[in-house]
């Protein structure tokens, strides 16, 4: 046989690796879509704190599990998010079923009291226009309103508590006479989930601006709840300088949503369907579940990530599908949460 030369080896070998590079980047996306099979048999009771609004979800999640893993019961106590990591951190639960963001005093008092950071992975998106399910934030104008799009940095400009004074409609890019007017802001009350997301995900400070209107859902004896989302899109409706957080289930005639920009630069982001099954709508909410990993514990409970596997598999995510409120994450944000569950093992 005819020996290779130096060169053609290097060439050789050099090939050989961009082979193998390219094959493990078409492998991971798809291990993350991978049909469950039991890493290991599990037995024994989950004990599940946290969201009611999730508890279908989380039913189905439970008889899809227990096809493959019939030794598993589960006992529920879902009587809100905010209850879900006190349940983990006392001991009292083994899932934190989280059906927002971790707020940050959550995250301290469960480091507070177990020594350990908390572990969660991210399990579903949260609805694009069902009211209460982690439903995605839009932010909307009168429909008289010239804008069109507005990026995050503008959004912060008219949002977020400064030393600028009143915010105008020239700090979202308006021209013009339109431009020297105030802007009317509206949306969920400050301490709302929502609102904290979209603090923490736009704002750069901890604050509201002074002008900000906040609603919440409003109670009536014998009649109907009136959602804060009606509310606030009907205070916009009739208001040619409001701009709004709302959520697309809420929308109007009178008003209208705007594309969104994370930033100089970067594309605009139309809030319709597509693009949020995608994942590439920006103010897209998730939901999580929490598992107690800490020391002071015993580590991470063998049934409860047995859990974790199947919620991210194939089925678990169909699950999500036949909800029909979630969506399952999009494949590059399943993937990520598959290598954060693996660190568990």
């Amino acid at each position: 046989m005819q020996m290779l030369n130096k060169g053609t080896s290097r060439l050789i070998s050099l090939r050989n690796i961009a082979v193998i590079a390219a094959t493990l980047a078409f492998l991971l996306p798809v291990r993350a879509q991978d049909g469950y099979e039991p890493d290991r048999r599990v037995r024994g009771t989950l004990r599940v704190w946290g969201s009611a609004q999730m508890q279908e979800l989380m039913r189905l999640w439970e008889a899809g599990f227990r096809q493959f893993q019939p030794e598993v019961r589960f006992e529920e106590k879902l009587n809100g998010t905010v209850s879900a990591m006190g349940g983990l951190y006392a001991g009292a639960a083994d899932l934190a079923l989280m059906g927002r963001d971790i707020w940050p005093e959550e995250a301290m008092a469960y480091k507070q009291t177990t020594g350990a950071t908390p572990t969660g992975v991210d399990v579903a998106m949260g609805s694009f226009d069902v009211p209460t399910k982690a439903d995605a934030l839009m932010i909307f104008v009168n429909r008289d309103n010239p804008l069109s799009s507005i990026r995050f940095d503008q959004l912060a400009h008219l949002f977020e508590c400064g030393d600028t004074g009143s915010p105008k409609w020239s700090d979202a890019g308006v021209a013009g006479q339109m431009g020297s007017e105030p802007a009317h802001l509206y949306g969920y009350l400050p301490e709302n989930a929502a609102s904290r997301f979209f603090r923490a995900r736009v704002l750069h400070g901890p604050g509201w601006n002074c002008g900000y209107r906040g609603f919440g859902n409003l109670e009536q004896t014998g009649k109907p709840r009136i959602d804060a989302g009606r509310q606030i899109i009907e205070a916009l409706s009739t208001d040619p300088l409001g701009i709004a957080i709302a959520n697309i289930h809420y929308a109007t005639p009178q008003v209208k949503v705007l594309a969104l920009s994370e930033g100089p630069g970067l594309p605009y982001v139309v809030a319709d369907r597509s693009d949020y099954i995608a994942g590439r709508y920006p103010l897209t909410r998730t939901v999580s579940i929490y598992i107690n990993c800490s020391p002071a514990h015993g580590g991470c409970s063998p049934a409860a990530l047995e859990f974790l596997r199947y919620v991210l598999s194939r089925q678990g995510q169909q699950d999500v599908s036949r909800e029909g409120a979630y969506q399952p994450l999009a494949a590059t944000h399943l993937a990520a949460e598959w290598r954060k569950l693996d660190t568990m093992r």
